[in-house]
């Protein structure tokens, strides 16, 4: 890339960080009739004030704006993160058992307290991001004490990895799935892949004896476990034993694991892990890049295996898209990958970013037409200011050529 497009990108990058992302949060979702932020804001933009609020909700906004003021050091960014951090403390916290609930109400109840091990991992994920931005010790001492509560009552010490979830009081529950849409297995590639993602930013501020070890066979599990070795995508569900029960592929969880797999092995620093993983990341961007991005540079949704492609395509696979492959274009110098990551953007751009409401749209056509549904809002549980700005935070560090 000449000089001038590289400085182009980044100004459009930082343009779509500051102003469409993270502006629009500021600016709609705090809640000042309530606590914490706004349960869901509707496709239109219309706020639904009693919306239940959702644990992944708040870690991600807490995520995101530490974050955004590790950046930038802008105290409007250190403010929403400490809004959300008390959100989380106070009102998310289970005082009695420990760990987060699922879901409350506006008046702070839990509406599902089931420990979710998916929205634990992202707790200890946003609250170690908030210990690189500001060195607080008290979240990190909070992250430490989650941490332990998931080894404690969901670790697998037979077969390896994670239960997907447990009850309040961290007994077995018959509740697994994470959503209407996820199977009710015992395990999953989803809630392992944040798993990672958190202990990896964890072990970026606290070094305690035997994170490393989780950490290192947590990479592991996933190049033995849950990339399937003669097709490179992620199998997604599994029993106990780690046998597969669905032939379906996400294409945006494999390019998104793809990164956060090498992120995870650079910051373990574990030399004889790390040229497994290289490949492996290579090889899931190749995957990816050949049966699952159309034309435009958009990423389909999924495939179920056999013959049916869902190619409409939701935000975030366009989000991991970019970075997984300028990922793999530093990892291999193959410039079909920074092509790749460069038709990403140009397609977010002109697509995905919503330049009239703010933010970006859940999903839009295989065409690129908005898609504007109920059940697909601008802000909700699963709609959440963390994949479309890490991307952009990750895209400026990358492209520094």
């Amino acid at each position: 890339m000449s000089e001038l497009a590289t400085a182009q990108w980044r100004e459009q990058l930082t343009s779509e960080l500051k102003d469409n992302i993270l502006g629009y949060w500021i600016k709609n979702t705090v809640d000042n009739k309530h606590f914490g932020f706004i349960g869901e804001i509707k496709s239109g933009g219309e706020a639904v004030e009693d919306a239940d609020k959702g644990l992944v909700l708040h870690a991600r906004i807490l995520w995101t704006f530490a974050s955004a003021y590790r950046a930038y050091k802008d105290n409007v960014y250190l403010d929403m993160a400490k809004r959300a951090y008390e959100t989380l403390r106070t009102k998310f916290w289970d005082s009695e058992f420990g760990g987060l609930y699922w879901m409350i109400d506006v008046n702070g109840k839990a509406t599902a307290d089931k420990k979710q091990v998916y929205g634990q991992a992202f707790v200890i994920y946003a609250l170690a991001e908030f210990v690189r931005a500001t060195g607080d010790q008290e979240a990190l001492a909070w992250a430490g004490e989650i941490y332990k509560l998931l080894e404690k009552h969901a670790y697998d010490p037979v077969h390896l990895g994670y239960v997907e979830a447990l009850a309040r009081d961290w007994t077995e529950t018959a509740e697994l799935s994470l959503s209407g849409k996820d199977l009710n297995e015992r395990k999953s590639m989803n809630t392992h892949l944040h798993v990672l993602e958190g202990y990896t930013n964890l072990y970026r501020v606290w070094k305690p004896e035997g994170l490393r070890a989780k950490l290192k066979e947590l990479i592991e599990v996933h190049l033995d476990k849950i990339i399937d070795s003669s097709t490179h995508h992620f199998l997604l569900f599994f029993d106990d034993e780690w046998h597969s029960k669905t032939p379906h592929v996400s294409y945006g969880h494999d390019i998104e694991g793809s990164w956060l797999l090498w992120e995870a092995a650079e910051v373990l620093g574990d030399e004889e892990l790390l040229p497994r993983v290289k490949e492996a990341a290579l090889l899931m961007a190749r995957a990816t890049l050949e049966q699952g991005v159309d034309k435009d540079g958009g990423v389909y949704n999924e495939f179920d295996g056999d013959s049916h492609l869902d190619d409409s395509k939701d935000w975030w696979p366009q989000a991991e898209a970019m970075v997984g492959f300028l990922n793999a274009y530093q990892l291999s110098g193959d410039s079909v990958y920074l092509n790749a990551a460069k038709k990403s953007w140009t397609f977010i751009r002109d697509c995905i970013s919503d330049r009239e409401g703010g933010e970006w749209h859940w999903q839009v056509t295989r065409a690129g037409v908005p898609v504007r549904s109920e059940d697909q809002p601008k802000v909700g549980a699963w709609k959440c200011p963390y994949h479309n700005s890490r991307a952009c935070f990750e895209a400026l560090e990358r492209i520094n050529f």
